[in-house]
C-alpha cells in the first residue's frame, strides 16, 4: 500500500506506521554532533591520502625527480664549483631538498582544480562542515608527500656521501621546518587552482613563480660571487632564508635569524594567499 508499511514480530501483527509518521521522526530526531575543525580538516586530509593510494603514480614526483636532481648536479657541477663532488654535496643536498619539496607543492592547486572541473566542491560546500577544511585537507594530504620526498632525498644524499654534522636530531629539525614553510606556502597554489580555468594554467603559472624563487636563490652558490643588484633579491628570497636555516640546523647549528624570517614568510603567505583562497571558495 502506497504511503503506509506493516512491520510484524513473531507472528504478532504491529499498527501500520505511515509515510507521515517517518518523516516526523526523522526530522524530530536527534542529529549526530557536528564534526568540529580539525576532525574535518583531517577526514579531508585523509581523503586526499587515498587518492595517492589509489593513483600511486602521484608519488613519481616525489621519488624519480629528487633523485635525478641530486645526482645531476652533485656529479655534474660539484667539481667545478666545489672542488670535489663530496664537498659540493655537503652543501648542495640541503638546497635541492627544499628545491624539490618546494617546487612539488604546485600540484597542490592542480588538485583544487581538478576537483572544481569534476563538480566535487559543490558538494563539498552543501555539507554542514567548517569551510575551510576541504582546503586544509589538500595541504595535509601534501604534507605526506613532501614528508616521502624529504625521506628519498636525504637517503639517496647519505648514500652518495652526506654527512650532517647535526645528525639525526639537525636533518628533523630542518625537514620540520621545511614542511611547515611548503604548507603555508601551498596557500598559494590553491589560490591559482580556484581561480585559473585548467590545470596546464595553473602548472603554467606555478612554474613562473617557482623558478625564479627557486634559481634565483643560494640553493646552488654562495650569492658573494653573484652581481649587487642580484644579491639584493637572492638575500631576500624566502626560499633563500628557508634554505640557508635548513642547511645551518643540518649542520648542528641553531640560526634564529633565518628560522624567524622563513616562519614570518610562511605567516604571511597563509594570512595573504589564505583569506584569498576563502573567499574565492565561497564564491566559486
Amino acid at each position: 500500500m502506497s504511503g503506509t508499511s506493516t512491520t510484524q514480530t513473531r507472528g504478532e501483527e504491529l499498527a501500520p506506521v505511515t509515510t507521515e509518521d517517518l518523516t516526523a521522526l526523522l526530522v524530530g530526531g536527534e542529529r549526530p554532533p557536528r564534526p568540529s575543525a580539525l576532525s574535518a580538516s583531517l577526514t579531508f586530509g585523509w581523503r586526499a591520502v587515498l587518492k595517492i593510494k589509489h593513483v600511486p603514480e602521484q608519488l613519481f614526483d616525489v621519488t624519480a625527480f629528487p633523485i635525478m636532481m641530486v645526482l645531476m648536479y652533485t656529479y655534474l657541477f660539484g667539481g667545478a664549483l666545489a672542488g670535489s663532488t663530496t664537498a659540493y654535496l655537503q652543501f648542495v643536498l640541503p638546497g635541492i631538498l627544499v628545491m624539490s619539496v618546494v617546487m612539488i607543492t604546485m600540484y597542490t592547486g592542480v588538485s583544487v582544480n581538478t576537483d572544481i572541473e569534476k563538480g566535487v566542491f559543490d558538494r563539498f560546500r552543501t555539507l554542514p562542515i567548517w569551510r575551510p577544511a576541504p582546503m586544509v585537507g589538500y595541504l595535509l594530504g601534501d604534507v605526506l608527500r613532501y614528508t616521502v620526498a624529504s625521506a628519498v632525498m636525504m637517503t639517496v644524499g647519505v648514500v652518495m656521501g652526506f654527512r650532517p654534522a647535526g645528525g639525526v636530531v639537525g636533518v628533523l629539525a630542518g625537514v620540520a621546518l621545511l614542511l611547515v614553510f611548503s604548507f603555508c606556502f601551498s596557500w598559494a597554489w590553491t589560490m591559482f587552482g580556484l581561480m585559473l580555468r585548467s590545470e596546464k594554467s595553473v602548472m603554467g603559472v606555478s612554474m613562473m613563480v617557482l623558478f625564479p624563487l627557486a634559481f634565483l636563490s643560494n640553493i646552488f652558490v654562495d650569492p658573494a660571487t653573484m652581481p649587487g643588484w642580484l644579491q639584493a633579491f637572492v638575500n631576500n628570497n624566502p626560499v633563500s632564508h628557508l634554505t640557508s636555516a635548513v642547511r645551518v640546523l643540518m649542520d648542528g647549528g641553531w640560526p634564529p635569524t633565518e628560522i624567524a624570517w622563513t616562519l614570518g614568510w610562511g605567516a604571511a603567505l597563509t594570512a595573504v594567499f589564505g583569506t584569498i583562497t576563502m573567499r574565492l571558495y565561497n564564491r566559486k
